[in-house]
């Protein structure tokens, strides 16, 4: 961990909560505090009112990490709040100084009660802000382009909004094409979002069906499979990993090419989702593959 503890998600979504609130429509752009609104009452209201027309179709960054991440990848934000702008913009300075400037320009000085009339249980960095969710179209492209020098992570029917964030953000850093979930999670709920503190950005992030996956070699994690430190993982290789409790699906095992198995000492059962994943990708990295 290379920043402060207020980088870390909270993980109280519970292991079994599956699809929140809904599909995001794409809200409308431009509509946010111009540059000129500061923490005044003047520029209060507005932000309040454009969060309050946008919030039902946006996704929600919860808190300065994510906002911090979703600046940095290009993401379209509309409007960001925070209890204390000075604070927020002296943690930008030691934290994030390449995108201070534009968190300076977005973020509207809120009262607490605000805030949380906004964000019914506000980060501890006491930001939030609403993005544009990525076209869906657009994420295709990216999953089905050819040829790819990065894998692409399939969680297969995945049940844990803390586990699906985590392992953005893992495919994040190791500069993984994307993540794509199968099943009914899904990967753009604000726990997700919250658990992979705005890196969703940084990577293409969609739900697909079993036979929607984009192309490339299947390598599918199975405690039968052969021991992953006898193979070379190809850059185009498309990662996929069974759900916590069930593991792989009939579909996706009908679809895999090569079954891959992690080290791990007899009568310890399974590995958590994300360890799993970083396990794979760190081992695609140190064998010729390369973060972006």
């Amino acid at each position: 961990m290379n920043e402060r503890d207020a980088d870390a998600p909270e993980t109280t979504a519970g292991a079994d909560a599956v699809d929140g609130p809904g599909t995001f429509a794409r809200p409308e752009t431009g509509a946010g505090p111009s540059a000129a609104d500061g923490p005044g009452d003047e520029g209060r209201p507005d932000a309040v009112r454009t969060w309050h027309r946008l919030a039902d179709g946006s996704v929600l960054l919860d808190g300065f990490h994510a906002l911090k991440h979703a600046v940095r990848f290009r993401a379209d934000v509309p409007v960001a709040v925070t209890t204390d702008r000075r604070a927020a913009l002296e943690l930008a300075d030691e934290l994030a100084p390449d995108v201070r400037d534009a968190l300076e320009a977005l973020l509207t000085e809120v009262p607490e009660t605000t805030l949380k009339a906004l964000v019914p249980r506000p980060h501890p960095t006491s930001v939030a802000a609403l993005a544009v969710r990525p076209s869906r179209a657009a994420n295709l492209g990216i999953l089905a382009r050819t040829p790819r020098s990065t894998p692409v992570v399939v969680l297969d029917n995945p049940r844990n909004l803390g586990n699906a964030g985590a392992v953005i953000r893992l495919a994040a850093g190791f500069g993984a094409t994307g993540v794509v979930t199968t099943g009914t999670l899904d990967p753009w709920h604000p726990t997700v979002v919250r658990g992979g503190a705005g890196l969703h950005f940084a990577t293409a992030v969609e739900r697909l069906t079993v036979d929607e996956l984009p192309p490339g070699p299947v390598f599918a994690l199975d405690p039968e499979g052969e021991d992953i430190r006898g193979l070379k993982l190809p850059d185009d290789a498309v990662l996929a990993f069974g759900s916590e409790r069930t593991g792989l699906s009939p579909e996706l095992r009908a679809r895999a090419d090569h079954l891959v198995a992690l080290p791990m000492r007899p009568q310890v059962s399974s590995y958590n989702l994300a360890t799993s994943v970083a396990m794979t990708l760190f081992h695609w990295s140190a064998t010729g593959g390369a973060p972006a």
